[in-house]
């Protein structure tokens, strides 16, 4: 498998090229904008197709080496799109909204994760029984609505080691914890978006269904041939296993080592005194008894 090859023709078909109107624009994106058209921003996608390709690369790296990537995207026409990739290619997502803290307070988001799993087993295995239907109800309730804020991090276990966001005027506080994490951001920039602080900048159209499905398409193909160049190197041959598995998913399903607690030494048994054996060549001869006559 090989990096996901994309072409100039493939970007204007989906509408990458359109921008916002030109009275809706920021002026830190001058550099990357082509020029206008009935008062419509053109992208320039000369520079955003070598951006692209070294976001690709990148991501291809980190998979390579087993790291995380996090897909952001909750607007509407992106929420879908972010689920099925990152589902695809076994990473994370967040696609419905972002809580503030998600990143830089893990600790917390830690116990509402444990609480989902709690919830997940209390409604799907013996535990609803013996429950009213409004208990069950309330619990259903809570449970969902935790699905669609932390269902798609949930296996997460940790920071992610790259972040790929579309929009990022609507995912600012998740570029945020980021940058204040030192982790490295992939950003979709339209014409109204501020490129500051994005370590892998892509120009392009933010909003076009069509153009946020190819992106997506393009960075969880890139995550398979990481995943598989990560295998490669390794030297395991995947086509020869009985039951092969990506190697995110087995560190997943991996049992925590449990260390064993050190086996104290048995004391030696303490000598026995004996008395030493007598023979009877060294036992004393009996004195002669007096007899009276």
């Amino acid at each position: 498998m090989a990096l996901p090859e994309f072409s100039m023709r493939q970007l204007l078909e989906a509408g990458a090229h359109f921008g916002h109107q030109t009275h809706r624009w920021n002026p830190k994106m001058d550099r990357y904008i082509f020029g206008s058209r009935s008062n419509i921003h053109i992208i320039d996608l000369s520079q955003s197709i070598p951006l692209l390709h070294q976001a690709l690369v990148k991501v291809r790296e980190v998979a390579a080496s087993g790291g995380r990537v996090l897909f952001v995207g909750t607007k509407r026409q992106a929420s879908e799109p972010v689920a099925v990739a990152a589902k695809r290619s076994a990473q994370y997502y967040v696609n419905h909204r972002w809580l503030g803290g998600t990143l830089t307070n893990w600790r917390t988001v830690s116990g509402s994760i444990a609480r989902l799993r709690e919830l997940e087993g209390l409604l799907e295995g013996d535990g609803s029984a013996g429950r009213s239907k409004k208990e069950l109800l309330q619990m259903t309730r809570e449970r969902d609505k935790l699905e669609l804020s932390l269902g798609g991090i949930k296996d997460m276990g940790g920071i992610p080691d790259l972040m790929f966001v579309i929009d990022t005027n609507k995912e600012a506080i998740a570029i945020q914890e980021a940058r204040k994490l030192n982790i490295p951001v992939i950003a979709i920039l339209d014409t109204n978006c501020n490129p500051d602080g994005i370590t892998y900048p892509i120009p392009g159209n933010d909003d076009a269904a069509r153009a946020i499905q190819l992106y997506c398409d393009l960075m969880a193909d890139s995550v398979l041939d990481g995943l598989a160049a990560g295998q490669s190197a390794a030297g395991v041959d995947l086509g020869a296993s009985v039951a092969p598995i990506e190697p995110t998913l087995a560190r997943e399903l991996a049992p925590e080592p449990v260390a064993a607690a050190p086996v104290a030494a048995e004391p030696a048994p303490e000598p026995v005194a004996t008395e030493p054996e007598t023979t009877a060549a060294e036992a004393p001869a009996a004195e002669p008894t007096a007899t009276q006559d």
